[in-house]
């Protein structure tokens, strides 16, 4: 059975031309939704380029009755993401979803971490992130529509030994879809990010094999098809999605201490106890607004 809500939609899905990317755009297809599969074709670490991958999701999708496009563009670049849209629009006339999944890996030790590899990782990730959904956000206020999902990463969430640059960018992917869910809420924007453990040539070689044997990359994509949907209405919210469990992630804040004046360091130290115990935590919020 198709999902009303994504049924003859238009969504971009980035980095589709294999692992979960090619499992959310051929469950978005199955549920009737009118794919872009956007695919630079490179290596996990970026290099290269090619149309076989893309191509092949395509002709997936129109074996078994689905539309889809194939798109080559990089994302790491304003330009790219242009592209990425134009494709969409020449194609299908509009755009309602973005699947911000595209990436790469450029692993080492933050001692042995130069400044390529982190460049490199930003601008796939986080930049990507940033370009394809700023090259959408005009059609979406417009049209009073549009669907979010970043691909973010445990890494980002909780750090991972050898992903400095990869962490950074996936926790700066959830800063966008914070202030995205805020911005976008008077337009029926919704903004989400999930953070998949799937097994693909991105994980192949990072955890252990009867690990990733019970984390099938189809377990993930009913979860991004439903955030595609119009009937969602969840925003501004992280979900950590593999192996069949789908779990909400969020940060909270505990009751803290006060100082009715500034107080010096060693009161810091004597109260840092408190300070630091989350027991009665509840979630925590922004402050300024």
């Amino acid at each position: 059975m198709k999902m009303p809500g994504v049924d003859g939609r238009v969504v971009i899905v980035t980095g589709a031309g294999g692992g979960l990317g090619r499992e959310y755009a051929l469950d978005l297809a199955a549920n009737g939704a009118r794919v872009v599969v956007n695919d630079l074709g490179g290596a996990r670490d970026g290099s290269g380029a090619g149309s076989a991958m893309a191509d092949e999701v395509v002709a997936e999708i129109r074996e078994a009755g689905g539309e889809a496009v194939a798109n080559y563009d990089s994302v790491a670049t304003a330009e790219g993401a242009a592209g990425i849209v134009a494709t969409a629009l020449d194609a299908f006339g509009s755009v309602h979803g973005v699947v911000s999944n595209a990436g790469i890996l450029r692993d080492a030790s933050f001692a042995k971490l130069d400044d390529a590899g982190w460049d490199a990782v930003q601008q796939v990730h986080l930049y990507g992130g940033y370009y394809v959904t700023h090259a959408v956000w005009p059609l979406f206020r417009e049209q009073g529509f549009g669907r979010i999902v970043v691909a973010t990463s445990t890494s980002g969430l909780y750090g991972n030994f050898g992903q400095a640059n990869y962490g950074a960018a996936k926790s700066g992917l959830i800063g966008l879809i914070n202030t995205l869910a805020i911005e976008g809420a008077k337009n029926d924007i919704k903004a989400n990010a999930i953070a998949p453990l799937a097994a693909t040539r991105m994980t192949e070689d990072i955890a252990p094999a009867e690990f990733l044997e019970k984390l099938p990359p189809a377990f993930v994509a009913p979860v991004v098809t439903h955030l595609m949907s119009e009937e969602l209405e969840e925003t501004g919210s992280v979900f950590v999605v593999g192996g069949g469990q789908v779990q909400r992630v969020q940060q909270f804040q505990n009751k803290g201490v006060t100082f009715a004046t500034p107080p010096t360091a060693s009161e810091v130290a004597d109260r840092w106890s408190e300070i630091t115990d989350m027991a009665g935590a509840t979630p925590g919020r922004n402050p300024l607004g």
